[in-house]
């Protein structure tokens, strides 16, 4: 038997779609007859966590109130990601403030800011919003504030990404790192150094035992043994190449990206795992599975995904944020190309739009609407 005819080791985790998640979290509290009801209703969530079926429609077709409907859906709403299973944005957010508010204070107006001033909020019409809520703009912005950093108007968003990129990873807590690049002595002075953490301690080995006991075995079980000897034996030595794999691909790692490990996203270089796998002479799906879910704790204890090492636009998105963070006025987007290529990176506007958009910078109309209404 040879390494090729082993499953491939899955380095990535198991995952569940967003209706089995949210299911799971309720399913023990669902009376048994209301769980199907759960479960259609979860079926129907749009990409943006919305329920994309009318809850009249759904007590028709079981034959039930209204009202029983209401009260899954209710449920589902509270559920994480908080707000999923809304009608829409207001919804989602209305239910989040609600959440919020049995924990922590929340501004006394932002409720009525979200019911009847959405459209005068997303546009930071901060001004005319005042006047309509009757309030002074300094509590304007504060409720803004408050709604930017703890309300997610996409609440699928929040947890699964964007389902029209199903490629793209979900989003990771990051709670210890596999992988820890410092350097020497913590002296900055000195070289880098890799230290992988393994999850378990000590060699893994077949049991010399289970060898001696094959020559003492009988005839008719010696090929069984030998099989599951030879397997064994296979096991370990998947396991000891994939941990070499990633100590050479952790050491050129850090070989190619020194500059952005000690100085920061703008010094990234653009590098793709084929060019890797070429160089270690490994498949390219090596490296990914290598790749995937893989944690890194940086010298100044920044912990960020390995695979951010790949991300070839991180450098451009650190230019572009520093740029707009500097701009004397609203920059259009064709204003920020110009720019863009006096620093060396050559991309279309649409390039540039997205990229902003991924940092989450509004438009040059939007800051220019919110630089007015903070004068």
């Amino acid at each position: 038997m040879s390494t090729e005819d082993m499953p491939e080791d899955n380095f990535s985790p198991v995952t569940e779609d967003l209706p089995a998640f949210v299911l799971r979290q309720i399913a023990l509290e669902l009376q048994v007859q209301d769980r199907p009801i759960a479960a259609y209703l979860l079926t129907h969530l749009d990409e943006n966590g919305f329920l994309a079926i009318d809850s009249f429609e759904v007590a028709r077709y079981y034959h039930i109130p209204l009202e029983r409907v209401q009260n899954i859906i209710r449920m589902i709403q509270r559920c994480d990601p908080v707000g999923v299973g809304s009608s829409g944005p207001q919804e989602a957010m209305l239910v989040q403030l609600e959440v919020l508010s049995e924990t922590r204070p929340v501004p006394h107006l932002a409720e009525m800011a979200i019911k009847n001033g959405l459209g005068l909020l997303s546009h930071h019409q901060f001004g005319d919003l005042a006047r309509q809520l009757k309030t002074t703009l300094r509590e304007i912005h504060e409720i803004s504030k408050f709604i930017t950093e703890n309300l997610n108007p996409y609440p699928a968003h929040e947890h699964w990404g964007d389902s029209r990129h199903p490629e793209e990873p979900l989003a990771e807590v990051y709670h210890q790192p596999d992988i820890i690049i410092n350097h020497l002595n913590d002296c900055p002075d000195n070289p880098l150094v890799v230290e992988i953490i393994l999850p378990l301690s000590g060699t893994l080995r077949v049991n010399p035992l289970f060898r001696q006991a094959l020559k003492q075995v009988s005839e008719e079980k010696k090929g069984d043994w030998k099989n599951d000897l030879e397997r064994a034996s296979l096991l370990v030595k998947c396991l000891q190449q994939r941990n070499h794999t990633m100590r050479r691909l952790m050491q050129r790692i850090v070989s190619l990206q020194q500059d952005f490990i000690v100085k920061g996203e703008t010094y990234i270089k653009p590098i793709t795992r084929a060019q890797i796998s070429r160089e270690l002479e490994v498949h390219e799906s090596t490296i990914s599975r290598a790749v995937s879910s893989k944690i890194v704790q940086l010298p100044n204890k920044r912990i960020v995904p390995l695979s951010l090492f790949f991300d070839r636009s991180l450098n451009i998105r650190s230019v572009l944020r520093g740029i707009i963070v500097q701009e004397n006025h609203p920059l259009s987007d064709s204003e920020l190309v110009g720019l863009l290529s006096k620093e060396g990176f050559t991309v279309a506007r649409r390039t540039v739009a997205k990229y902003r958009a991924m940092e989450g910078i509004l438009p040059a109309h939007l800051r220019r609407s919110f630089a007015s209404a903070a004068i």
